[in-house]
């Protein structure tokens, strides 16, 4: 009974541990996702080409939108 408690209080700390760190990494990207009305979907990502053109107006929308 107490392994099976610290394997799941093992699980649930590993499982937290991940998010944190899933979260932190997807945050630090810059990137800007194009939908068409296809349904296809581009990603452009900081260091592509002619990614800062699109990229610095998307900054500038979610500082205003974020107010």
């Amino acid at each position: 009974m107490r392994a099976a408690r610290t394997l799941v209080l093992g699980a649930a700390l590993g499982s937290a541990a991940g998010a944190v760190l899933l979260r932190r990494r997807a945050r630090s990207r810059d990137r800007v996702e194009l939908y068409f009305d296809d349904g296809t979907l581009v990603t452009v990502g900081k260091g592509q080409p002619d990614a800062e053109r699109l990229l610095s107006p998307a900054r500038e929308l979610l500082v205003a939108a974020r107010g």
